[in-house]
């Protein structure tokens, strides 16, 4: 996952680790994000007559990682070796650089453990349990006069849920909301506060093709960087870890892409999509606009200057792509029409069903 500022990092922290699925190269890749506990065994079984056990489920699982700094990686080894974007670790990279040693211009690479450099202030997660406490707060909310207190009685229950959580398993406890709201689960991840950097090439060819390839056509690109977790000043003992396989996808080879997912915000209504197109976005695209003029202009001092702001920018111009590109598909009419013929027809199906008109048929207009 892009790295698209601290707004789009904060939401990352509350989204599911999940799996997608593509068959590469030839073919066109399927579109799906399952969660963990929720995989779709039966249309794998058909397709594909692949069916992963619990035992694959949980390897992957394990084996995937969630940088806090905004990104997904995996470990790669049992000794803590962690494989992760460059983009990911820029700011890592930007942190650990000085006015005479600028990282992400000469790159890294440590030859020996004594050499791997710590990471200011990253934090890695491992998902290794999940709880569906759907009911807890559903029960908590249940009878509340209006909608105010019902957000507040699922707040407080959230808190009290992690609250004692976390005091029970010493672990990273965090209630996370799926289906917008339809389902709440507690996840809890294995914390790695000490995190090395082991390896990271240099920026220009980490991001060959820069800003005006990102997102646009495919990148050749040595876009990673090395990271090792450490336990007790030493490195991490792993069980799970995804193994190097030298030959590569082959053609029509079914491959999962695991990871920590945004949103694809396909639950949105078109009153919320209408108000992102004309409201939100462009609001934020200005701003964002804004951010990178004033960067441009303090980079241009010199090149201290330029390798204080590089980081910030990047993730500014990164955003601009992601959502200036939302924008264009909220601008096509075409879209726009077919969410609102999807949501008429579930319109209709909700007002010929009398149980489901009477629960939600006034769900649209509130």
């Amino acid at each position: 996952m892009s790295k698209l500022g601290k707004f789009r990092r904060t939401l990352a922290l509350t989204m599911a680790i999940g799996l997608g699925s593509l068959s590469l190269p030839t073919t066109k890749a399927d579109e799906g994000m399952w969660t963990f506990d929720n995989p779709p065994l039966k249309q794998l079984k058909e397709k594909y007559n692949f069916e992963p056990s619990k035992e694959w489920l949980d390897h992957v699982r394990l084996s995937s990682v969630r940088l806090n700094d905004g990104g997904s990686g995996s470990f790669i080894s049992p000794d803590g070796l962690v494989m992760t974007n460059h983009h990911v670790a820029s700011g890592q990279l930007a942190k650990l650089s000085t006015e005479q040693r600028d990282l992400l211009k000469t790159g890294f690479y440590a030859r020996t453990l004594s050499e791997e450099l710590p990471c200011p202030d990253l934090e890695m997660n491992v998902l290794v349990s999940l709880e569906n406490v759907t009911e807890k707060i559903q029960k908590a909310a249940a009878g509340a006069p209006d909608d105010k207190t019902a957000n507040e009685r699922r707040k407080a229950e959230i808190a009290k849920i992690e609250k004692e959580s976390t005091e029970a398993t010493k672990l990273r406890c965090n209630v996370v909301q799926l289906y917008q709201g339809g389902e709440y689960w507690l996840y809890q991840y294995k914390k790695y506060t000490d995190l090395r950097l082991v390896f990271a090439p240099e920026k220009d060819i980490a991001f060959f093709g820069g800003d005006p390839d990102n997102f646009t056509y495919p990148r050749y690109n040595l876009d990673v960087t090395f990271l090792r977790a450490y336990e007790d000043g030493k490195p991490a003992k792993v069980k799970h870890y995804f193994k190097w396989n030298e030959k590569g996808p082959q053609n029509d080879e079914l491959v999962f892409v695991a990871g920590h997912p945004g949103s694809t915000d396909r639950l949105e209504t078109v009153a919320q999509l209408e108000y992102q197109r004309d409201v939100s976005n462009p609001l934020t695209l200005k701003l964002l606009g804004l951010l990178r003029s004033e960067l441009n202009k303090f980079g241009s001092q010199g090149p201290e200057q330029q390798r204080r702001a590089q980081d910030l920018l990047f993730g500014i111009e990164n955003s601009l792509k992601a959502i200036g590109g939302e924008q264009e598909g909220l601008l096509d009419p075409k879209v726009i029409d077919k969410k609102r013929a999807d949501e008429q027809e579930l319109r209709r199906r909700v007002a010929e069903n009398s149980e489901l008109q009477k629960a939600y048929g006034a769900a649209w207009d509130q």
